[in-house]
């Protein structure tokens, strides 16, 4: 009797684990198409209007950035960072020009990638709203020098 019920209890274990991981699928599959579509609308928190998310698209190589300078327009954007045969995980910092990059509290921790980029991956930030001014971005993980980035 002791093992029909372990297996009963076992069945019904396993099949709320399914159930479970089914939803998380689906939610993750609608994350991801919202990720995957710049031209998608996202609430912008600050001010409650609706903005335009662009997805700024980085790629590193060992020990640096391919793109040594970007010149955006003010707004919201999502950094999607390559990590092209670096050969260990890369990440991604964004600084405000002038703040001290060494400390963490100064980095705009919205702009970091969700997790940390695989050799030969690429991982997205969350989207981070940028404001007229100069800001400077790079990885300490693979000893980049710092770039410059203007927000016109």
């Amino acid at each position: 009797m002791k093992k029909i019920i372990a297996v009963v209890v076992l069945a019904m274990g396993v099949s709320i684990s399914a159930q479970a991981q089914d939803k998380m699928e689906k939610k993750m599959d609608k994350v991801e198409k919202t990720m995957d579509k710049p031209e998608d609308k996202m609430m912008d928190k600050g001010d409650k209007m609706m903005k335009e998310v662009k997805t700024v698209s980085l790629e590193q190589t060992k020990g640096k950035f391919t793109q040594e300078s970007l010149t955006l327009n003010e707004g919201t954007y999502v950094f999607e960072v390559s990590n092209n045969a670096v050969g260990h995980d890369v990440g991604f910092v964004l600084v405000k020009k002038g703040a001290d990059a060494s400390k963490p509290e100064n980095h705009i921790q919205t702009a970091y990638v969700t997790k940390v980029v695989a050799d030969g991956k690429t991982e997205m930030s969350n989207p981070t709203k940028l404001a007229k001014g100069e800001y400077v971005y790079f990885c300490p993980m693979n000893k980049t020098p710092q770039y410059t980035l203007t927000v016109k």
